[in-house]
C-alpha cells in the first residue's frame, strides 16, 4: 500500500446522483468548497451546448429538469461496475435501475459504459464525463484555497491536491478504480476511496468524542444490572463507555445503514494510539467509534417516490387520460415536467400533511394540471417499495452487528441526506426499532457529513487505492491527454464568447448613445448606420460562428478602430466626462473618509444603512456595489452577483432631497441595476424572479427596448408564447431594426405555430 508523505491538501468528496459535496481538510479548518455561483453543493452533471460552445459544467450545466439529451448527470450511477451494485436481496433491482436511467433524456449504452451526445456527434466514456465534472470540482476547491489564503496568483493549478472519495461499502473495485482514474484525469495524482460508514464514524466522532471518553450525557441508560462489588463497579464503567448508534442515510437513488459502536474500545497501545492521532485526529484502529455493520442499497432512495407519484398520476389523473404512451414516456418534456411536479409535491409533504403542486402545459390542449397529494397516499404508494424494503436494510444491518441484542444498546438513531426528512420514512426507521411514534430520531450529521468524513480518515488498510499495469496506465494517460485538450477547447470557446459579448456591447452602446448627452457629436451619415448594422449581421452570422480566437480579436481591433475614426469627437468627449466624474468621486471618497475618520476620533460610529450620506457620497456607493457586481457577473458568479445588484438597488432608496435632475440621474441607474439583476436570475433561471426584476425596469422606463426584450425572453423561456410576442410588438415599435429582437421573434414564433398545429391536431382528434 502507498502511504501520503507529502502534505497535499485533502479533499473529502460525496458524489451524489444529483449534486456533489466537497470538503477541505482540517488544513483549511474542514471549510466546505462553494460551486462558482456561491451554492453549497455542485450539480453533478455536465451539459454540451454544441461544438462552438464551451462545456458547461456542474453549476452552469443545464436544470436536469429542463435539460435534453446533452446534458448528463447521474454520473456516479452509470460508471462501469456501478449498475447492479446491491447488497440486499431484491430481484427487481435491475429493472429499478433501468426505471431511473429511462426518466434520463441523455442517450446511455449500458454494455459500452458510454453516453453519445448529438451536439457534439461524439461518443464518451463515463470515466471520461466524470472526469469532466471533478475538473469543475478541482477550480472551485483551488478558489476556495485562494479565498481563505488570499493567494491570487497564476500557480493555482500547482496546489497539491488529494481527494477522497467517500462511496457506500458495496462500490466494486472496477467502479473505485474508475473514480479515481476520473481524478488522474484533472491533474490529481493523489486520490483514494473510503467507505461511506466509516466516512461517518469519523464525523461522529470528531462530533462527540474527539478521541476522548464517552461523556454521562450520551450513555444510553442501560445500566439496571449494576451490582455493588468492585467487578459491578467496573462493568457499570464499560457500560457507561459504550453506546450503539444506528445512522440511515437515504439519497435521491441510494441508502445506507449503518450501526457504530461508540466507546469502550480503548486499551490499546498508547503510542500507537498518539501516533494515529497526527492524522487529522481520528485513529485509524483504537478510535472510539466503530463500524459494526453496514447495508447499501443502489436502488432505494428518495427518486423511488417521485416515480410512484409519477405513475400514479399518470394513470389516475382526470387531466391526464387523453395521453398517449407516447406522449408521457418517460424522456419526452411533459414526462419531465410532471416528473419535477411530483419530485415538487414530495418536498412539500415533507413539511406538510397535504399538498398541491401546478405543471404546466400537460393536460388537455396544453392546459396547465394540478397535482393534489397527502401523506396518506404517500404510505398507500410507497409503504411496501420503500418502507419496508428499508426495514429490511435495517434488520439486515442488526444482524450483521450481532444480532438482537443490538437493538437494546442503540442509544440514538441518526438520519441524515433528504430522503430522511420524509416522515414516512422516519415512521419506517422507528418501527423497524421497535420504537414508537414519540421517539426522537438525532439529525447531528448533516449533508455534507460524508465529505466531512472523507476529509478526516488517513489511509488505512481499507482505503482503496490503484494498482496500475501498463494497459491501465496508457488508459489513464489518454483520459488525462484528452481532458487536457477539452480544457483547452473551453478555455478558447470562453474567449470567443468574451470577445463576442464585447462586440455585442459596443455596437449597443453607439446605438443608444444617440440620446445620451454627447449623441450629437456622432455621425449621421447612412455609412456609419451600415457599419452598425453590418457588425451586428456578423456576429449573428456562421463566419463569427466558425471563427478562431485569433480571428476574433483582430475583428474586435478592427471595429475598435473603426468606432475611433468614426467617433473621435464622441469618444474624446465621454472620456473626459469618465475622467471628470472619477476625479470627483475620490475626492469625494477622500473627504468622507476623512469625516470617518473625525467621527471615529469623538467615538461616534458610522453607518451606511442610516446616515443621510450626501448625494455623490450615497451615489459612490451604489456604483461600487454595481461595478463589483458586474465584476462577479463576468466571472459567471451569478448568485453573488445578483446580491450585489441588489445591495446597490437597496442603496437607490436611501436618496433624500433631490433636485429633478438627480431623480433623473437616480432612474437610470435604477433602470440599468434592474435589467442587470434580470438578467442575473435568468443565468440563474430564477425566472420568477427575473419576471419581476423586468416590470420594475419598466416601471422606470416604460418605453425600455432592453426591459422589453428582457421580459420576453422570460416569457419564452416560461413557455407563455402570446405574452412573449406581446411584449416583441411592444419593442419593435421602439426598434424595429434590432437584430436581438428579430432573433428572439423567430424562436416565439416558430414556438406558437407548433402549439397551433398541436391544438389543431387535437382537434381534429377530438371532434373528427
Amino acid at each position: 500500500m502507498t502511504t501520503t508523505t507529502t502534505a497535499a491538501t485533502v479533499v473529502g468528496i460525496d458524489l451524489g446522483t444529483l449534486t456533489t459535496k466537497i470538503t477541505l481538510s482540517s488544513t483549511h479548518d474542514f471549510e466546505i468548497v462553494r460551486n462558482a455561483h456561491g451554492g453549497h453543493t455542485t450539480p453533478t452533471a455536465v451539459t454540451f451546448a454544441g461544438p462552438t460552445r464551451p462545456r458547461l459544467l456542474g453549476e452552469d450545466a443545464a436544470d436536469i429538469s429542463r435539460g435534453d439529451e446533452n446534458t448528463v448527470w447521474m454520473m456516479d450511477r452509470l460508471l462501469t461496475g456501478n449498475n447492479c451494485c446491491d447488497t440486499t436481496d431484491d430481484s427487481n433491482d435491475d429493472q429499478k435501475i433501468m426505471m431511473m436511467q429511462d426518466f434520463c433524456r441523455f442517450q446511455f449504452d449500458n454494455h459500452t459504459n458510454s453516453v453519445y451526445i448529438p451536439n457534439m456527434d461524439t461518443t464518451y466514456d463515463t470515466t471520461a464525463l466524470l472526469a469532466m465534472l471533478l475538473g469543475r470540482v478541482k477550480r472551485n476547491v483551488l478558489a476556495t484555497i485562494q479565498r481563505r489564503t488570499g493567494k491570487n496568483d497564476n500557480n493555482a493549478d500547482n496546489e497539491e491536491l488529494e481527494f477522497v472519495f467517500a462511496v457506500p461499502s458495496n462500490y466494486p473495485q472496477v467502479t473505485r478504480q474508475a473514480v479515481m482514474d476520473a481524478a488522474y484525469a484533472v491533474k490529481v495524482n493523489k486520490s483514494r476511496v473510503v467507505d461511506g460508514a466509516r466516512c461517518l464514524a469519523a464525523v461522529y466522532q470528531r462530533k462527540f468524542y474527539d478521541g476522548q471518553d464517552v461523556d454521562d450525557d450520551v450513555v444510553s441508560n442501560n445500566n439496571s444490572n449494576e451490582s455493588s462489588n468492585d467487578d459491578g463497579d467496573e462493568q457499570k464503567k464499560t457500560n457507561k463507555q459504550k453506546k450503539t448508534v444506528l445512522v440511515v442515510e437515504m439519497g435521491h437513488s441510494r441508502s445506507c445503514v449503518s450501526i457504530l459502536q461508540c466507546g469502550g474500545v480503548g486499551g490499546g497501545n498508547k503510542e500507537e494510539e498518539a501516533a494515529s492521532q497526527n492524522q487529522n485526529d481520528i485513529p485509524s484502529s483504537n478510535n472510539n467509534v466503530q463500524v459494526l455493520s453496514s447495508v447499501s442499497s443502489a436502488t432505494l432512495g428518495a427518486a423511488m417516490i417521485d416515480m410512484a407519484l409519477f405513475h400514479h398520476f399518470q394513470s389516475n389523473h382526470p387531466s391526464l387520460s387523453h395521453t398517449t404512451t407516447t406522449f408521457l414516456t418517460p424522456k419526452s418534456r411533459p414526462a419531465q415536467r410532471l416528473m419535477e411536479g411530483c419530485r415538487k409535491l414530495k418536498h412539500i409533504l415533507s413539511m406538510l400533511p397535504e399538498g398541491n403542486v401546478t405543471v404546466e402545459t400537460i393536460g388537455k390542449n396544453d392546459t396547465d394540471v394540478s397535482l393534489s397529494g397527502n401523506r396518506e397516499l404517500l404510505k398507500q404508494l410507497c409503504q411496501e417499495s420503500v418502507a419496508n424494503k428499508l426495514k429490511s436494510m435495517i434488520a439486515a444491518a442488526v444482524e450483521k452487528a450481532g444480532g438482537i441484542d443490538v437493538l437494546g444498546d442503540i442509544g440514538s438513531v441518526e438520519i441524515t441526506e433528504g430522503g430522511t426528512r420524509i416522515p414516512m420514512i422516519q415512521d419506517a426507521v422507528r418501527h423497524a426499532i421497535g420504537k414508537g411514534d414519540d421517539f426522537v430520531l438525532s439529525k447531528s450529521l448533516d449533508d455534507t457529513s460524508l465529505a466531512f468524513g472523507a476529509s478526516l480518515l488517513p489511509i488505512d488498510e481499507s482505503t482503496t487505492n490503484v494498482e496500475v499495469d501498463a494497459e491501465h496506465e496508457e488508459r489513464r494517460a489518454q483520459l488525462l491527454e484528452d481532458e487536457m485538450a477539452m480544457m483547452e477547447r473551453d478555455v478558447q470557446m470562453v474567449r470567443k464568447d468574451e470577445i463576442r459579448n464585447q462586440i455585442e456591447s459596443h455596437i449597443l452602446e453607439l446605438r443608444s448613445a444617440r440620446h445620451s448627452t454627447h449623441g450629437s457629436l456622432l455621425p449621421s451619415s447612412d455609412e456609419f448606420a451600415s457599419y452598425l448594422d453590418d457588425n451586428d449581421d456578423w456576429l449573428f452570422s456562421d463566419e463569427c460562428e466558425n471563427a478562431t480566437v485569433e480571428e476574433m480579436e483582430e475583428k474586435w481591433a478592427q471595429i475598435q478602430a473603426k468606432t475611433q475614426e468614426f467617433c473621435a469627437d464622441y469618444l474624446a468627449a465621454t472620456q473626459a466626462d469618465a475622467e471628470r466624474k472619477e476625479k470627483e468621486l475620490e475626492d469625494e471618497a477622500k473627504r468622507a473618509a476623512a469625516e470617518q475618520g473625525a467621527e471615529a476620533g469623538e467615538g461616534e460610529v458610522e453607518d451606511h444603512d442610516t446616515r443621510r450620506l450626501p448625494f455623490k457620497r450615497r451615489m459612490e456607493i451604489v456604483l461600487k456595489n454595481k461595478t463589483e457586481a458586474n465584476e462577479l457577473f463576468s466571472g459567471r458568479n451569478y448568485q453573488h452577483a445578483a446580491a450585489r445588484y441588489a445591495k446597490a438597488l437597496s442603496h437607490c432608496n436611501k436618496f433624500f432631497d433631490m433636485s429633478p435632475e438627480q431623480q433623473n440621474e437616480v432612474n437610470e441607474v435604477k433602470l440599468s441595476l434592474y435589467l442587470n439583476l434580470a438578467f442575473a436570475y435568468i443565468k440563474l433561471e430564477k425566472l420568477d424572479n427575473a419576471f419581476l426584476q423586468c416590470n420594475e425596469a419598466l416601471k422606470c422606463d416604460a418605453t425600455s427596448v432592453k426591459a422589453l426584450y428582457r421580459r420576453a425572453t422570460v416569457l419564452y423561456q416560461k413557455r407563455k408564447f402570446d405574452e412573449a410576442s406581446k411584449d416583441l410588438d411592444e419593442a419593435e415599435k421602439l426598434a424595429p431594426d434590432d437584430k436581438a429582437l428579430q432573433k428572439l421573434r423567430v424562436l416565439v414564433e416558430k414556438q406558437m405555430t407548433k402549439q397551433k398545429a398541436k391544438e389543431k391536431a387535437m382537434a381534429k382528434k377530438m371532434f373528427g
